[in-house]
């Protein structure tokens, strides 16, 4: 696809294609990006249940580095989408290069903090006297992996933002298969056990950076990426950091509330630990879906919103309730009816599946409301109104879901974590009719 044709499958392509076209190769990317830690937990559970609750705790780190690449990806392609939309290249290529240097900074200031107090970070995260040592083993190299991770992140969604999607499928399997190649050398055949599944992540996580300054150095890209563009420009970070800090906090939140799940479950063991766990990175593998296809959904709004394309972009809207709702209960009936063959690839003891399979339902038991809250937080930061789209991303894992899991736990015991995240969901959903239902007037006056 040539760089005027990008422009024009936002603009004049019938919209539920467009949105397909746009939202296939992410949704791909996102499943691939799920896969990197479900074929991580898959290995890694045959050397035993402590090297398994290790990976788990250990996990959320990577949803930080995830919030600091999303931050300026997402901030920036917010308003790189609404740019192109008003044809101004340049300061689309301003925009692009301060954003993917700033998050580069900022993966490797966080990444030297972690490692400083990696032990204290571990033991608020859930890791117990057991697991602790595999969990800072795993943890080392999978927090080096994370600064390039950070800056893939950014990267995939700054070409995105110019409708090549189809650059960030490349980067992010080429990643994967690669990963899920190296995972079983390290780990068994060099005999560097959980260590050895951070390596393999390192070592994909470089290769995938490669891959997108390829991109962005080649005449592939329509804007360009160069270090003589950056500046340290108010008016740039504000644009960036109004739309990405819910990004942001919706990472740094659901990095949170996995530590927390973790943290209620080790009071049950590490079996619990391990079992909650394996079942996030299963659920994670139907929000990243969702998660893909809203990221082919943003462009296509922020694009038509800049273009003042107000009719186009409602049948946007439209179309993305319908297909993620399908979706979203597609998902909830196959994780409920195939729990335990699915929880079974992991660990086919009976013990663990007597945690993990209610867990696994009662996760996913609401999901189906799901496409209905990220379409509309996804309207609101693609349109370029921060605090609407900021309350609605944050609330799923954050306002709504942290004091959930503090206090079902106490009522319910393990069963209080296993349903901490539907009663969040419920709530959400709620909260969300309300609010659309409260701005609906103004925000159809809007668009």
């Amino acid at each position: 696809m040539v760089k005027t044709d990008r422009l024009l499958l936002m603009r004049d392509e019938k919209v539920s294609k467009a949105l397909l076209i746009l939202g296939l190769p992410m949704v791909i990317s996102m499943l691939v990006t799920a896969l990197y830690n479900v074929v991580d937990t898959y290995f890694v559970s045959d050397l035993g249940l402590e090297q398994t609750a290790a990976v788990s705790v250990a996990f959320p780190i990577s949803l930080i580095f995830s919030g600091i690449g999303l931050t300026f990806g997402a901030g920036a392609g917010s308003n790189i989408s609404r740019l192109l939309g008003q044809n101004q290249k340049e300061q689309a290529e301003k925009v692009a290069s301060i954003a993917l240097v700033s998050s580069v900074a900022c993966g490797i200031v966080i990444a030297a903090l972690m490692l400083l107090f990696l032990t204290p970070l571990l033991n608020f995260m859930g890791a117990s006297k057991t697991s602790l040592d595999y969990a800072k083993s795993y943890a080392l190299f999978f927090i080096l992996s994370a600064i390039f991770s950070t800056a893939n992140v950014t990267a995939g969604n700054l070409a995105v933002s110019q409708g090549s999607s189809h650059i960030s499928l490349t980067a992010m399997i080429t990643g994967a298969v690669l990963n899920m190649l190296l995972d079983p050398i390290f780990i068994f055949l060099f005999n560097m056990g959980v260590k050895g599944a951070a390596v393999a992540t390192l070592l994909a996580q470089i290769v995938t950076s490669f891959i997108y300054i390829w991109f962005f150095r080649s005449g592939k890209s329509y804007i360009k990426i160069k270090l003589s563009n950056y500046t340290f420009d108010v008016i740039v970070y504000k644009e960036i950091i109004k739309i990405g800090i819910s990004m942001f906090l919706l990472q740094c939140f659901a990095g949170l509330s996995m530590s927390l799940i973790s943290k209620k479950a080790s009071v049950y063991g590490d079996e619990a630990v391990a079992a909650m766990g394996i079942v996030l990175r299963v659920v994670t593998l139907g929000v990243n879906i969702v998660f893909g296809y809203m990221k082919g959904f943003q462009p296509f709004a922020g694009f038509n919103y800049g273009a003042k394309n107000f009719t186009r972009l409602q049948e946007g809207i439209r179309c993305c309730l319908k297909w993620t709702t399908i979706f979203c209960i597609v998902w909830t009936f196959i994780m409920v009816s195939l729990s335990v063959p699915v929880l079974s690839l992991f660990d086919e003891r009976s013990s663990f599946l007597n945690i993990a399979v209610p867990a696994l339902r009662a996760n996913t038991i609401m999901f189906f409301t799901f496409g209905l809250q990220f379409t509309y937080s996804t309207l609101f930061l693609a349109m370029g109104k921060a605090k609407e789209g900021c309350f609605l991303s944050i609330c799923r894992q954050g306002i709504v879901f942290l004091p959930v899991i503090l206090i079902l736990p106490k009522l319910l015991g393990l069963a209080g974590v296993f349903y901490a995240q539907a009663v969040a969901d419920l709530l959400t959903t709620a909260i969300t009719m309300t609010f659309i239902w409260g701005k609906k007037k103004n925000l159809f006056c809007a668009i």
